[in-house]
């Protein structure tokens, strides 16, 4: 699998629709491949050739974004709702966006590959309802007797919830709020209005306020201690005062900062935080707050904005996806060349103290440049009924159900 212009595409001989068939030969040349990258082995094997060394193929092919579809995918319209093919132990039998998705056990004649290695699964069919972004619906539902679990516990309800007598799981990551700004678009086009937005706030304060104290303070940089190769950088400490002189200095003491978030809990608070500590400051703030379904279709383009990260197991992984020049996912538009060679070498080295004295020079370069307010490292919890047994919260959020059951 390989990707291009953020597509995952098989190699391999491809069906079409009127059933001819693409030899791999000619998916190479449809899809770019370097001669010689990929290797068809046997029908069930693929031998990777990349041009330099990469220490992120595993992980990052482990990430979501690398999910293998049927090669029918694109061809029925690039559905999996509509067309749901996969080797699961469960199948999609209904989805209704917005309000709950059903899957029942696997009857059909291929059955499930784990049968051979983990055996039968014991959950005769999962059942996913969308109860939105309050968390007090997820209370009703749980005193209500209609759900097992959640999908996670937001910070702010994890006493409310403990109080119901349900159990806790809980997993400490490099899940993270960014709270970054776009270099191309103004005023943040200028590093002294991106430094000055950073020494308005206090990190840890924005720990308190919006996820209760629950994870550990960040520095503004998107690696942290959990990661192999991290380099521990001293905090930047909250000068309101210099701040606030720093942005009369560009020009821009009396402009108006648009700080955009999704209308979701832990996100709006956090956000709602930062932008009392930059008024605090002296700083103009406008809050914006979206639905999901208005925020995910701009999530790149917005000029000063908070996204949610999701845990990746290697700081140069994340840099690689979202730090590098010209990445789809590089959502600050940071571009530095120094930052780019660095990450180039740290990416062929497997040893991580290797890679941490390249890595402390590029998390100084992004700190420095003021590309985000990265407050903290998300404590990730979720709650079930005490008759759930078997289910942990993931730190990737990944609800691994095969070996899950619910004790009479």
């Amino acid at each position: 699998m390989i990707e291009k212009k953020g597509e995952e595409k098989f190699v391999g001989d491809v069906t079409k629709e009127d059933g001819t068939v693409v030899q791999e030969e000619q998916t190479r040349e449809l899809f770019g491949l370097i001669d010689g990258a990929v290797e068809k082995v046997d029908d069930h094997t693929v031998k990777l050739r990349p041009p330099v060394s990469d220490i992120t193929i595993v992980p990052g092919l482990a990430d979501y974004p690398a999910l293998i579809v049927h090669r029918s995918f694109d061809e029925t319209g690039a559905s999996l709702a509509s067309h749901p093919i996969g080797t699961g132990p469960w199948e999609l039998v209904n989805h209704e966006v917005g309000v709950r998705s059903v899957y029942q056990r696997r009857t059909d004649a291929a059955g499930w590959w784990g049968d051979k290695v983990m055996g039968p699964v014991y959950l005769d069919g999962i059942e996913y309802i969308d109860y939105g972004t309050d968390p007090s619906a997820q209370i009703a539902a749980f005193e209500g007797g209609e759900i097992d679990t959640n999908f996670e516990t937001t910070a702010s309800y994890v006493e409310v919830l403990d109080a119901l007598d349900l159990v806790k799981s809980e997993a400490v990551t490099a899940a993270t709020l960014c709270v970054r700004m776009n270099k191309t678009q103004p005023p943040y086009d200028n590093q002294t209005v991106r430094n000055a937005v950073q020494l308005a706030v206090d990190n840890a304060t924005i720990l308190d306020l919006g996820m209760q104290g629950l994870g550990k303070v960040a520095e503004n940089h998107h690696v942290g201690p959990m990661h192999p190769e991290y380099a521990e950088l001293p905090l930047i400490a909250r000068e309101p005062e210099k701040a606030l002189a720093m942005l009369s200095e560009a020009g821009h003491a009396a402009t108006e900062l648009e700080l955009i978030s999704i209308d979701d809990d832990w996100i709006r608070n956090s956000c709602d935080a930062v932008a009392a500590q930059m008024r605090d400051a002296g700083i103009t703030v406008k809050r914006t707050v979206l639905p999901g379904s208005t925020f995910w279709n701009n999530w790149t383009g917005y000029p000063f904005s908070a996204t949610n990260w999701n845990m990746r197991p290697l700081g140069v992984q994340i840099y690689a996806l979202a730090y590098r020049s010209g990445e789809a996912w590089n959502e600050t538009a940071f571009s530095d060349a120094r930052f780019d060679e660095l990450l180039a070498t740290a990416l062929s080295l497997p040893d991580p103290d290797g890679r941490r004295e390249l890595m402390e020079e590029m998390q100084l370069i992004l700190q420095s440049s003021g590309a985000m307010i990265q407050p903290y490292w998300r404590s990730l919890f979720r709650h079930m009924t005490p008759n759930v047994r078997g289910l942990v919260m993931h730190p990737t959020f990944e609800s691994h159900f095969e070996e899950v059951w619910i004790e009479a």
